[in-house]
Protein backbone atom coordinates (compact mmCIF):
# COMPACT_ATOMS: atom_id res chain seq x y z
CA UNK A 1 0.00 0.00 0.00
CA UNK A 2 0.80 3.65 -0.47
CA UNK A 3 2.71 4.58 2.72
CA UNK A 4 0.66 6.97 5.19
CA UNK A 5 3.62 10.02 3.95
CA UNK A 6 5.26 11.31 0.96
CA UNK A 7 8.40 9.85 0.36
CA UNK A 8 10.44 11.48 -2.29
CA UNK A 9 13.75 9.22 -2.02
CA UNK A 10 16.49 11.50 -3.90
CA UNK A 11 14.32 14.25 -5.62
CA UNK A 12 13.85 15.99 -1.53
CA UNK A 13 16.76 14.53 0.05
CA UNK A 14 19.73 14.50 -1.75
CA UNK A 15 22.06 17.02 -2.91
CA UNK A 16 20.90 16.67 -6.32
CA UNK A 17 20.07 20.32 -7.65
CA UNK A 18 16.25 21.19 -8.72
CA UNK A 19 17.28 21.47 -12.43
CA UNK A 20 18.72 17.96 -14.04
CA UNK A 21 22.02 18.25 -13.70
CA UNK A 22 24.44 19.93 -16.57
CA UNK A 23 26.02 16.67 -17.83
CA UNK A 24 27.33 16.13 -21.46
CA UNK A 25 24.77 13.93 -23.38
CA UNK A 26 25.64 10.50 -22.88
CA UNK A 27 24.52 6.69 -23.93
CA UNK A 28 23.75 5.10 -21.58
CA UNK A 29 23.66 1.02 -22.43
CA UNK A 30 21.57 -0.92 -20.71
CA UNK A 31 19.93 -4.38 -20.96
CA UNK A 32 16.42 -2.37 -20.69
CA UNK A 33 15.21 -1.69 -23.96
CA UNK A 34 13.94 1.56 -22.83
CA UNK A 35 17.45 3.09 -21.67
CA UNK A 36 19.52 1.68 -25.16
CA UNK A 37 20.02 4.57 -27.79
CA UNK A 38 18.37 7.63 -26.12
CA UNK A 39 20.57 10.06 -26.91
CA UNK A 40 19.65 12.47 -24.33
CA UNK A 41 19.66 10.23 -21.08
CA UNK A 42 22.16 11.65 -18.96
CA UNK A 43 23.72 10.08 -15.22
CA UNK A 44 23.03 12.11 -12.44
CA UNK A 45 25.63 11.99 -9.57
CA UNK A 46 25.84 8.53 -7.53
CA UNK A 47 24.02 8.44 -4.09
CA UNK A 48 24.87 6.43 -1.02
CA UNK A 49 21.76 4.33 0.13
CA UNK A 50 22.78 2.51 3.50
CA UNK A 51 25.86 0.67 2.57
CA UNK A 52 24.83 0.39 -1.09
CA UNK A 53 26.26 3.06 -3.73
CA UNK A 54 23.50 3.69 -6.41
CA UNK A 55 23.45 5.07 -9.67
CA UNK A 56 20.64 7.45 -10.96
CA UNK A 57 20.15 7.16 -14.31
CA UNK A 58 17.83 9.79 -16.00
CA UNK A 59 16.06 9.58 -18.80
CA UNK A 60 14.64 12.08 -21.74
CA UNK A 61 11.41 11.98 -22.25
CA UNK A 62 7.81 13.70 -23.01
CA UNK A 63 5.15 13.50 -20.33
CA UNK A 64 2.19 12.97 -21.11
CA UNK A 65 -1.42 13.74 -19.18
CA UNK A 66 -3.58 10.57 -19.68
CA UNK A 67 -6.51 11.01 -21.38
CA UNK A 68 -9.93 9.88 -19.92
CA UNK A 69 -11.42 10.54 -16.25
CA UNK A 70 -13.04 7.74 -13.63
CA UNK A 71 -15.97 6.94 -13.84
CA UNK A 72 -19.12 7.57 -11.59
CA UNK A 73 -19.12 4.32 -10.07
CA UNK A 74 -19.12 4.33 -6.21
CA UNK A 75 -16.45 2.35 -4.08
CA UNK A 76 -17.20 0.81 -0.59
CA UNK A 77 -13.21 1.42 0.33
CA UNK A 78 -12.70 0.30 3.19
CA UNK A 79 -8.17 0.40 4.46
CA UNK A 80 -7.93 2.73 8.03
CA UNK A 81 -7.35 1.94 10.36
CA UNK A 82 -5.00 -0.66 8.17
CA UNK A 83 -4.15 -2.74 10.90
CA UNK A 84 -6.85 -3.96 13.19
CA UNK A 85 -5.95 -5.31 16.69
CA UNK A 86 -9.18 -5.55 18.25
CA UNK A 87 -13.00 -5.19 17.23
CA UNK A 88 -14.72 -2.58 15.73
CA UNK A 89 -16.22 -0.53 12.98
CA UNK A 90 -14.20 -0.01 10.05
CA UNK A 91 -16.84 1.79 7.64
CA UNK A 92 -20.76 1.86 7.80
CA UNK A 93 -22.57 4.07 5.49
CA UNK A 94 -25.57 2.88 7.88
CA UNK A 95 -27.70 5.88 8.95
CA UNK A 96 -26.46 7.25 12.05
CA UNK A 97 -30.03 7.29 14.17
CA UNK A 98 -30.37 5.20 16.89
CA UNK A 99 -26.31 3.88 16.84
CA UNK A 100 -24.15 4.63 20.40
CA UNK A 101 -21.46 6.26 18.07
CA UNK A 102 -23.18 8.30 15.16
CA UNK A 103 -20.61 9.78 14.00
CA UNK A 104 -19.31 6.39 13.06
CA UNK A 105 -21.99 5.93 10.00
CA UNK A 106 -21.72 8.17 7.11
CA UNK A 107 -25.34 7.50 5.55
CA UNK A 108 -24.98 6.78 2.17
CA UNK A 109 -26.67 4.61 0.29
CA UNK A 110 -25.72 2.29 -2.52
CA UNK A 111 -28.18 1.84 -6.08
CA UNK A 112 -26.86 0.37 -9.22
CA UNK A 113 -23.20 -0.47 -9.57
CA UNK A 114 -20.77 -0.20 -6.84
CA UNK A 115 -17.20 -1.78 -5.80
CA UNK A 116 -16.59 -3.12 -2.42
CA UNK A 117 -12.52 -2.74 -1.62
CA UNK A 118 -11.17 -4.15 1.91
CA UNK A 119 -7.25 -4.13 2.76
CA UNK A 120 -6.84 -4.92 6.41
CA UNK A 121 -3.87 -6.77 8.60
CA UNK A 122 -5.00 -7.94 11.56
CA UNK A 123 -1.89 -8.43 13.61
CA UNK A 124 -1.23 -9.36 17.66
CA UNK A 125 1.70 -9.00 20.45
CA UNK A 126 0.38 -12.53 21.57
CA UNK A 127 -0.69 -14.60 19.26
CA UNK A 128 -1.74 -17.16 21.40
CA UNK A 129 -3.63 -15.46 23.89
CA UNK A 130 -5.83 -13.13 21.47
CA UNK A 131 -8.91 -14.77 19.75
CA UNK A 132 -8.71 -14.60 16.07
CA UNK A 133 -9.94 -11.50 14.37
CA UNK A 134 -12.76 -11.77 11.71
CA UNK A 135 -14.29 -8.91 8.87
CA UNK A 136 -17.60 -8.82 8.03
CA UNK A 137 -19.21 -7.48 5.64
CA UNK A 138 -23.14 -6.42 6.20
CA UNK A 139 -25.79 -5.35 3.58
CA UNK A 140 -28.77 -4.06 4.48
CA UNK A 141 -32.42 -3.15 2.40
CA UNK A 142 -33.72 0.08 4.30
CA UNK A 143 -37.23 -0.45 2.19
CA UNK A 144 -40.20 -1.46 4.40
CA UNK A 145 -42.13 -2.21 1.36
CA UNK A 146 -39.71 -3.75 -1.73
CA UNK A 147 -37.12 -6.20 -2.09
CA UNK A 148 -33.99 -6.10 -3.70
CA UNK A 149 -31.68 -8.09 -5.63
CA UNK A 150 -28.07 -7.85 -5.01
CA UNK A 151 -25.80 -9.15 -8.12
CA UNK A 152 -22.29 -10.39 -7.58
CA UNK A 153 -20.62 -9.65 -10.91
CA UNK A 154 -16.83 -10.88 -9.99
CA UNK A 155 -15.17 -10.74 -6.72
CA UNK A 156 -12.01 -12.16 -4.77
CA UNK A 157 -11.02 -12.38 -1.28
CA UNK A 158 -7.29 -13.67 0.01
CA UNK A 159 -5.10 -14.19 2.80
CA UNK A 160 -1.49 -13.28 2.94
CA UNK A 161 -1.07 -16.52 4.64
CA UNK A 162 -1.86 -19.49 3.34
CA UNK A 163 -3.41 -17.98 0.11
CA UNK A 164 -1.25 -15.69 -1.13
CA UNK A 165 2.57 -15.04 0.32
CA UNK A 166 4.45 -12.61 -0.20
CA UNK A 167 7.37 -14.49 -2.38
CA UNK A 168 10.61 -13.36 -4.61
CA UNK A 169 9.55 -13.56 -8.51
CA UNK A 170 11.49 -12.58 -11.23
CA UNK A 171 10.78 -8.65 -12.96
CA UNK A 172 8.53 -10.50 -15.53
CA UNK A 173 6.88 -13.54 -16.08
CA UNK A 174 4.44 -15.01 -18.20
CA UNK A 175 0.85 -15.32 -15.81
CA UNK A 176 -1.52 -17.05 -18.96
CA UNK A 177 -2.75 -19.43 -16.34
CA UNK A 178 -3.66 -17.40 -13.28
CA UNK A 179 -0.91 -19.17 -11.19
CA UNK A 180 1.56 -16.51 -10.85
CA UNK A 181 1.35 -13.85 -7.58
CA UNK A 182 2.88 -12.51 -4.71
CA UNK A 183 0.92 -11.02 -2.07
CA UNK A 184 -2.84 -11.12 -1.09
CA UNK A 185 -4.06 -7.83 -3.01
CA UNK A 186 -1.93 -9.15 -6.42
CA UNK A 187 -4.31 -12.39 -6.46
CA UNK A 188 -7.39 -10.52 -6.04
CA UNK A 189 -6.99 -8.41 -8.55
CA UNK A 190 -6.16 -10.74 -11.06
CA UNK A 191 -8.93 -13.24 -10.39
CA UNK A 192 -11.60 -9.72 -10.53
CA UNK A 193 -9.31 -8.61 -13.95
CA UNK A 194 -9.85 -12.14 -15.65
CA UNK A 195 -14.19 -11.58 -14.62
CA UNK A 196 -14.38 -14.53 -11.55
CA UNK A 197 -16.29 -14.57 -8.78
CA UNK A 198 -14.85 -17.01 -6.27
CA UNK A 199 -17.09 -20.08 -5.92
CA UNK A 200 -18.12 -19.26 -1.95
CA UNK A 201 -19.96 -15.89 -2.80
CA UNK A 202 -23.41 -16.27 -4.12
CA UNK A 203 -23.87 -15.13 -7.54
CA UNK A 204 -27.00 -13.36 -6.24
CA UNK A 205 -28.22 -12.02 -3.05
CA UNK A 206 -32.17 -11.33 -2.24
CA UNK A 207 -33.21 -8.99 0.36
CA UNK A 208 -36.72 -8.49 1.76
CA UNK A 209 -37.45 -5.30 3.29
CA UNK A 210 -36.09 -4.37 6.43
CA UNK A 211 -33.68 -7.21 6.04
CA UNK A 212 -29.89 -7.94 6.49
CA UNK A 213 -27.45 -10.36 5.48
CA UNK A 214 -23.60 -11.13 5.96
CA UNK A 215 -21.86 -11.27 2.61
CA UNK A 216 -18.66 -11.65 4.00
CA UNK A 217 -17.75 -13.25 7.58
CA UNK A 218 -14.14 -14.46 7.54
CA UNK A 219 -11.10 -14.98 10.04
CA UNK A 220 -7.96 -13.16 9.13
CA UNK A 221 -6.18 -15.65 11.43
CA UNK A 222 -2.74 -15.19 12.60
CA UNK A 223 -0.14 -18.09 13.39
CA UNK A 224 -0.75 -19.68 16.82
CA UNK A 225 1.40 -22.23 18.18
CA UNK A 226 -1.77 -24.82 19.23
CA UNK A 227 -4.28 -24.47 16.76
CA UNK A 228 -1.64 -23.63 13.85
CA UNK A 229 1.18 -26.03 14.84
CA UNK A 230 3.68 -23.09 13.83
CA UNK A 231 7.68 -23.29 15.44
CA UNK A 232 8.66 -20.90 17.77
CA UNK A 233 11.00 -18.25 16.33
CA UNK A 234 13.65 -17.15 17.71
CA UNK A 235 17.08 -18.27 18.74
CA UNK A 236 15.56 -20.33 21.75
CA UNK A 237 13.69 -21.87 19.05
CA UNK A 238 15.28 -25.48 18.64
CA UNK A 239 15.23 -25.86 22.39
CA UNK A 240 11.71 -24.87 22.97
CA UNK A 241 10.37 -27.32 20.46
CA UNK A 242 12.46 -30.16 21.80
CA UNK A 243 11.28 -29.28 25.39
CA UNK A 244 7.57 -29.35 24.00
CA UNK A 245 8.13 -32.83 22.42
CA UNK A 246 9.78 -34.12 25.65
CA UNK A 247 6.70 -32.88 27.70
CA UNK A 248 3.83 -33.16 25.37
CA UNK A 249 3.02 -29.09 25.42
CA UNK A 250 4.14 -26.77 22.95
CA UNK A 251 5.69 -23.28 24.18
CA UNK A 252 3.31 -19.84 24.45
CA UNK A 253 4.13 -17.74 21.05
CA UNK A 254 5.08 -14.17 22.55
CA UNK A 255 6.46 -13.42 19.22
CA UNK A 256 4.02 -10.04 17.23
CA UNK A 257 2.23 -12.36 14.37
CA UNK A 258 0.00 -11.19 11.57
CA UNK A 259 -1.78 -11.75 8.60
CA UNK A 260 -3.65 -9.71 5.99
CA UNK A 261 -7.24 -10.12 4.24
CA UNK A 262 -7.27 -8.30 0.55
CA UNK A 263 -11.12 -8.34 -1.05
CA UNK A 264 -12.48 -6.63 -3.87
CA UNK A 265 -15.87 -7.02 -5.21
CA UNK A 266 -17.81 -5.58 -8.06
CA UNK A 267 -21.80 -5.72 -7.53
CA UNK A 268 -25.15 -4.52 -9.16
CA UNK A 269 -28.13 -3.99 -7.16
CA UNK A 270 -31.53 -2.98 -7.85
CA UNK A 271 -32.44 -0.55 -5.05
CA UNK A 272 -30.44 1.41 -2.42
CA UNK A 273 -28.43 -0.94 0.03
CA UNK A 274 -26.57 0.13 3.11
CA UNK A 275 -23.12 -1.40 3.73
CA UNK A 276 -21.02 -2.01 6.96
CA UNK A 277 -17.36 -3.42 7.05
CA UNK A 278 -16.35 -4.68 10.61
CA UNK A 279 -13.96 -6.41 12.66
CA UNK A 280 -14.75 -8.79 15.75
CA UNK A 281 -12.36 -10.85 17.48
CA UNK A 282 -14.27 -14.56 17.94
CA UNK A 283 -16.64 -14.91 20.94
CA UNK A 284 -15.89 -17.87 22.84
CA UNK A 285 -18.85 -20.76 23.25
CA UNK A 286 -19.34 -22.08 26.85
CA UNK A 287 -16.61 -24.75 26.60
CA UNK A 288 -13.92 -21.87 25.87
CA UNK A 289 -13.17 -22.81 22.32
CA UNK A 290 -13.78 -20.08 19.56
CA UNK A 291 -17.03 -19.49 17.71
CA UNK A 292 -17.41 -17.54 14.54
CA UNK A 293 -19.57 -14.33 15.11
CA UNK A 294 -23.22 -14.58 14.04
CA UNK A 295 -25.33 -12.35 12.31
CA UNK A 296 -26.91 -11.27 15.15
CA UNK A 297 -22.89 -10.67 16.76
CA UNK A 298 -21.80 -8.57 14.26
CA UNK A 299 -25.31 -6.42 13.89
CA UNK A 300 -25.22 -5.67 17.94
CA UNK A 301 -21.87 -4.56 16.90
CA UNK A 302 -22.71 -1.65 14.27
CA UNK A 303 -25.51 -0.57 16.69
CA UNK A 304 -23.37 -0.26 19.81
CA UNK A 305 -19.58 -0.57 18.49
CA UNK A 306 -16.88 2.37 18.18
CA UNK A 307 -15.01 3.18 14.85
CA UNK A 308 -11.84 1.01 15.39
CA UNK A 309 -8.90 2.43 17.05
CA UNK A 310 -5.94 3.14 17.42
CA UNK A 311 -6.35 5.19 14.16
CA UNK A 312 -3.61 5.89 11.10
CA UNK A 313 -2.62 9.57 11.55
CA UNK A 314 -4.68 12.09 9.95
CA UNK A 315 -3.62 13.25 6.06
CA UNK A 316 -2.37 16.75 5.94
CA UNK A 317 -3.80 19.19 3.67
CA UNK A 318 -3.58 19.00 0.11
CA UNK A 319 -2.56 22.28 0.03
CA UNK A 320 0.37 21.88 2.24
CA UNK A 321 3.59 22.54 0.72
CA UNK A 322 5.86 21.91 3.81
CA UNK A 323 7.27 18.41 5.20
CA UNK A 324 5.76 15.86 6.59
CA UNK A 325 3.36 15.14 4.11
CA UNK A 326 0.56 12.75 5.21
CA UNK A 327 -1.69 10.91 2.56
CA UNK A 328 -4.14 9.29 5.21
CA UNK A 329 -5.11 6.31 4.39
CA UNK A 330 -8.85 5.82 3.07
CA UNK A 331 -12.21 4.95 4.67
CA UNK A 332 -15.44 6.44 2.92
CA UNK A 333 -17.26 5.99 -0.58
CA UNK A 334 -14.62 6.94 -3.07
CA UNK A 335 -15.97 7.61 -6.94
CA UNK A 336 -15.04 6.26 -9.84
CA UNK A 337 -14.16 2.07 -10.61
CA UNK A 338 -12.93 2.19 -13.76
CA UNK A 339 -10.46 4.87 -16.05
CA UNK A 340 -10.92 4.00 -19.66
CA UNK A 341 -9.10 5.63 -22.65
CA UNK A 342 -8.19 5.82 -25.67
CA UNK A 343 -4.41 7.58 -26.09
CA UNK A 344 -4.13 9.40 -29.12
CA UNK A 345 -2.06 12.53 -30.40
CA UNK A 346 -4.90 15.27 -29.26
CA UNK A 347 -8.50 15.06 -28.47
CA UNK A 348 -9.52 15.28 -32.21
CA UNK A 349 -7.15 12.42 -33.23
CA UNK A 350 -8.10 8.67 -33.92
CA UNK A 351 -4.45 7.63 -33.76
CA UNK A 352 -1.26 7.63 -31.73
CA UNK A 353 1.77 8.53 -33.50
CA UNK A 354 4.96 7.00 -32.47
CA UNK A 355 7.45 8.72 -31.12
CA UNK A 356 10.72 9.51 -34.10
CA UNK A 357 13.49 6.82 -33.40
CA UNK A 358 15.41 7.36 -30.15
CA UNK A 359 12.68 8.93 -28.46
CA UNK A 360 9.88 7.77 -25.91
CA UNK A 361 7.12 9.42 -24.71
CA UNK A 362 4.76 8.26 -21.40
CA UNK A 363 1.77 8.46 -19.65
CA UNK A 364 1.64 8.75 -15.69
CA UNK A 365 -0.44 6.13 -14.08
CA UNK A 366 -2.50 6.14 -10.79
CA UNK A 367 -0.22 9.74 -10.47
CA UNK A 368 -1.41 11.74 -7.13
CA UNK A 369 -0.23 14.65 -5.18
CA UNK A 370 3.54 15.24 -5.31
CA UNK A 371 3.71 12.67 -7.41
CA UNK A 372 2.47 13.60 -11.36
CA UNK A 373 6.11 13.90 -13.25
CA UNK A 374 5.27 17.64 -13.94
CA UNK A 375 2.02 17.08 -15.73
CA UNK A 376 -0.23 18.25 -12.62
CA UNK A 377 -2.25 15.38 -13.37
CA UNK A 378 -4.08 14.17 -10.10
CA UNK A 379 -6.13 10.72 -11.31
CA UNK A 380 -6.47 10.15 -7.87
CA UNK A 381 -10.60 8.80 -6.85
CA UNK A 382 -12.72 12.02 -5.43
CA UNK A 383 -14.73 10.74 -1.72
CA UNK A 384 -17.96 11.17 -1.83
CA UNK A 385 -18.01 10.56 2.42
CA UNK A 386 -15.09 10.44 4.56
CA UNK A 387 -14.31 10.22 8.11
CA UNK A 388 -12.08 13.51 9.12
CA UNK A 389 -9.04 11.51 10.09
CA UNK A 390 -9.39 9.69 6.65
CA UNK A 391 -7.83 10.68 3.32
CA UNK A 392 -8.97 13.76 1.51
CA UNK A 393 -8.73 10.92 -1.96
CA UNK A 394 -8.16 7.81 -2.43
CA UNK A 395 -4.95 8.11 -3.24
CA UNK A 396 -3.09 5.65 -5.73
CA UNK A 397 -6.79 4.70 -6.98
CA UNK A 398 -6.18 0.69 -5.65
CA UNK A 399 -8.84 -1.73 -6.91
CA UNK A 400 -9.84 0.69 -9.46
CA UNK A 401 -9.44 -1.12 -13.41
CA UNK A 402 -7.76 1.15 -15.76
CA UNK A 403 -8.02 -0.12 -19.48
CA UNK A 404 -6.20 2.07 -22.02
CA UNK A 405 -6.06 1.72 -25.59
CA UNK A 406 -3.03 2.95 -27.56
CA UNK A 407 -4.07 3.13 -31.55
CA UNK A 408 -0.46 3.24 -32.74
CA UNK A 409 0.92 4.89 -36.02
CA UNK A 410 3.79 4.60 -38.08
CA UNK A 411 4.05 7.64 -40.35
CA UNK A 412 7.13 7.15 -41.92
CA UNK A 413 8.18 5.57 -44.81
CA UNK A 414 10.46 2.85 -43.31
CA UNK A 415 9.11 0.00 -40.79
CA UNK A 416 9.90 1.21 -37.17
CA UNK A 417 10.06 -1.29 -34.10
CA UNK A 418 8.29 0.40 -31.11
CA UNK A 419 8.13 -0.92 -27.63
CA UNK A 420 5.60 -0.53 -24.95
CA UNK A 421 6.35 -1.16 -21.03
CA UNK A 422 5.06 -0.43 -17.33
CA UNK A 423 7.68 1.36 -15.42
CA UNK A 424 8.53 2.26 -11.86
CA UNK A 425 10.42 5.10 -11.96
CA UNK A 426 11.37 7.43 -8.76
CA UNK A 427 8.58 9.85 -8.04
CA UNK A 428 8.68 13.73 -8.77
CA UNK A 429 6.22 16.58 -9.74
CA UNK A 430 8.62 18.82 -11.84
CA UNK A 431 8.69 19.92 -14.92
CA UNK A 432 11.05 18.36 -17.32
CA UNK A 433 12.41 16.31 -14.93
CA UNK A 434 12.37 12.69 -17.03
CA UNK A 435 12.20 9.59 -16.19
CA UNK A 436 14.52 8.95 -12.67
CA UNK A 437 15.81 5.23 -12.49
CA UNK A 438 18.30 3.98 -9.51
CA UNK A 439 20.28 0.51 -9.88
CA UNK A 440 19.90 -0.85 -6.39
CA UNK A 441 19.43 -3.86 -4.45
CA UNK A 442 18.04 -2.69 -1.33
CA UNK A 443 15.22 -0.94 -2.60
CA UNK A 444 11.83 -2.02 -2.11
CA UNK A 445 9.18 -3.67 -4.16
CA UNK A 446 7.07 -0.70 -5.23
CA UNK A 447 4.80 -3.04 -7.94
CA UNK A 448 3.79 -6.45 -7.60
CA UNK A 449 0.51 -7.24 -9.89
CA UNK A 450 -0.59 -8.43 -13.50
CA UNK A 451 -0.80 -6.52 -16.10
CA UNK A 452 -3.02 -7.76 -19.60
CA UNK A 453 -1.84 -7.16 -22.65
CA UNK A 454 -4.09 -7.26 -26.39
CA UNK A 455 -2.75 -6.81 -29.88
CA UNK A 456 -2.08 -8.22 -33.21
CA UNK A 457 1.93 -9.73 -33.61
CA UNK A 458 3.66 -9.03 -36.43
CA UNK A 459 2.17 -12.25 -38.67
CA UNK A 460 -1.35 -10.77 -38.08
CA UNK A 461 -2.32 -13.24 -34.85
CA UNK A 462 -4.44 -12.27 -32.43
CA UNK A 463 -2.43 -12.02 -29.10
CA UNK A 464 -3.45 -11.70 -25.13
CA UNK A 465 -1.13 -12.20 -22.51
CA UNK A 466 -1.39 -11.83 -18.86
CA UNK A 467 2.12 -10.59 -17.32
CA UNK A 468 3.08 -10.61 -14.08
CA UNK A 469 5.62 -7.67 -12.93
CA UNK A 470 7.63 -7.42 -9.93
CA UNK A 471 9.11 -3.95 -9.82
CA UNK A 472 11.36 -2.63 -7.40
CA UNK A 473 11.03 1.74 -6.82
CA UNK A 474 13.51 3.22 -9.70
CA UNK A 475 13.75 0.19 -11.69
CA UNK A 476 13.47 0.14 -15.44
CA UNK A 477 11.30 -2.59 -16.87
CA UNK A 478 11.43 -5.14 -19.67
CA UNK A 479 8.81 -4.48 -22.77
CA UNK A 480 5.60 -5.66 -22.29
CA UNK A 481 4.90 -5.72 -25.88
CA UNK A 482 7.47 -5.36 -28.89
CA UNK A 483 6.18 -4.72 -32.48
CA UNK A 484 7.55 -3.46 -35.95
CA UNK A 485 4.98 -1.17 -37.63
CA UNK A 486 5.56 -1.48 -41.45
CA UNK A 487 5.29 2.14 -43.07
CA UNK A 488 1.49 3.89 -42.66
CA UNK A 489 0.85 0.78 -40.56
CA UNK A 490 -2.09 1.36 -38.10
CA UNK A 491 -2.25 -0.90 -35.11
CA UNK A 492 -4.35 -1.32 -31.61
CA UNK A 493 -2.91 -2.40 -28.37
CA UNK A 494 -4.59 -2.63 -25.66
CA UNK A 495 -2.99 -2.51 -22.26
CA UNK A 496 -5.34 -3.01 -18.58
CA UNK A 497 -4.74 -3.81 -14.99
CA UNK A 498 -6.53 -3.66 -11.87
CA UNK A 499 -4.35 -1.29 -9.41
CA UNK A 500 -2.69 -4.28 -6.47
CA UNK A 501 -2.81 -3.05 -3.34
CA UNK A 502 1.01 -4.57 -2.86
CA UNK A 503 1.57 -1.50 -4.84
CA UNK A 504 2.61 1.73 -4.26
CA UNK A 505 2.05 4.78 -6.94
CA UNK A 506 2.81 5.96 -9.17
CA UNK A 507 4.34 4.12 -12.38
CA UNK A 508 4.76 4.63 -16.11
CA UNK A 509 3.43 3.68 -19.36
CA UNK A 510 6.19 4.00 -21.97
CA UNK A 511 5.94 4.19 -25.60
CA UNK A 512 9.57 3.98 -27.40
CA UNK A 513 10.48 3.86 -31.02
CA UNK A 514 13.96 2.11 -31.60
CA UNK A 515 16.61 3.94 -32.99
CA UNK A 516 19.44 0.55 -33.42
CA UNK A 517 16.43 -1.23 -35.48
CA UNK A 518 17.63 -3.18 -38.65
CA UNK A 519 15.65 -1.49 -41.40
CA UNK A 520 17.06 -4.14 -43.83
CA UNK A 521 15.26 -7.10 -42.44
Amino acid sequence: MLPLFATFIWIQTSALPIAPPTLPPTQIQSASPFTQNLPLAQTAPSQQTGDLQTQIIQQAVEFRALPGKLDKVPVFNSNSPEVLRRSGILLSTFPPMGKRQPSAHLNFAFNGRFDIFAHHVAKTDRPDDTPTLYQGILLYNPSRTRSITIKVLQSATFLGTPDAPFIELPPQVNNDFGRIFSGPGGRVVDHVLRGRRQTHWPPVIYLRPSQSQMLMNLPIPVPRTLTAKQPVRGPEAQKANALALATNTLPRNTASSSNTRSTLAHLQTDGPVYMASMAMLAPFNADGTEAIPTKRDWEQLLIDGELLSPRDLSPSPLTQSTEPFYYGRVAGVSRGSLWKAQLTDDATSQQLTIPKPGHMFAYGLNTLQRGTFGTGQVQSAPMLVRYPDTAYLAHGNYGIHYDLTLPLYNPTSQDQKVVIGMQTPLKHDRNAAGLNFWRSNTAPVFFRGTVRVRYKDDEGNPQLHYVHLVQKQGQESEPLVALTLKPEENRLVNVDYIYPPDATPPQVLTVKTDLSFDRRS
